[in-house]
């Protein structure tokens, strides 16, 4: 199956990330992606840029090398009432809204009721479209409460191909866990690269590998179509 998007990349802008948007988007190109989304760290994260960045977005062409692009961002639960570090106003013009918990934002802990709590609430949240990197080891949850919230609030489950690579080492049983829960349930999965280098974009290979051993129906993975995944977000409000 060719998976033709890749929804959460990251440029310079973020701070630890080596690319230019416009050296992603000729890559994407390359590779023959059809939508590319970037998703630089929201303002909490240390070296991320100033809530301005983003409410400056529109300001960039829908369409670079070929490529549909999206213009959004990763932002940071930074507490256990799941509050986001934009503003509301901001968040509502983003293309694209990834939800994520990250160090050092949020101290590493065992209390999967809490974080399971943060992540809950983070979801009530109508901008939000995709929650990230769940299967971090380092802020456990009760899996089955997420992908059922998610599927009630119509909101994606990451799979993201760098927690297995190069950030968030140990994830792969959690992922395993969670991608089996959404074929349980019938919730719709996105495969992400989470790339910080450009040559990262579209990369799913050991992403796709924790979905092969549990036999992921495909019809579960947006990742195939660009119209299904730009429905999905008309159905959230988005006008694209």
């Amino acid at each position: 199956m060719k998976y033709v998007l890749d929804v959460h990349t990251h440029t310079i802008v973020s701070g630890h990330a080596y690319s230019t948007l416009l050296e992603n988007a000729k890559y994407a190109s390359e590779i023959g992606l059809e939508l590319l989304g970037t998703t630089d760290h929201g303002p909490s994260m240390p070296g991320a840029p100033h809530e301005w960045y983003f409410g400056n977005l529109k300001v960039l062409p829908r369409e670079l090398f070929g490529v549909t692009m999206l213009y959004g961002c990763e932002a940071n639960i930074i507490d256990y009432e799941g509050t986001l570090d934009l503003p509301i106003d901001m968040q509502k013009k983003l293309d694209i809204l990834i939800a994520s918990i990250h160090e050092p934002i949020m101290n590493a802990n065992k209390n999967s009721d809490l974080n399971t709590t943060a992540l809950l609430k983070a979801m009530d949240n109508p901008n939000v479209h995709i929650l990230g990197h769940s299967g971090n080891p380092k802020f456990p949850i009760h899996e089955e409460e997420i992908v059922k919230k998610a599927k009630e609030k119509n909101i994606l489950i990451e799979i993201n191909n760098s927690s297995f690579i190069s950030s968030r080492i140990g994830s792969e049983k959690n992922c395993s866990r969670i991608a089996s829960l959404c074929k349980e349930h019938g919730v719709k999965i996105i495969l992400n690269s989470d790339s910080h280098f450009a040559y990262r974009i579209g990369g799913f290979d050991a992403a796709i590998k924790v979905l092969k051993q549990i036999d992921m129906p495909e019809e579960l993975i947006i990742n195939k179509s660009k119209e299904d995944f730009l429905d999905f977000l008309r159905a959230k409000g988005k006008n694209l």
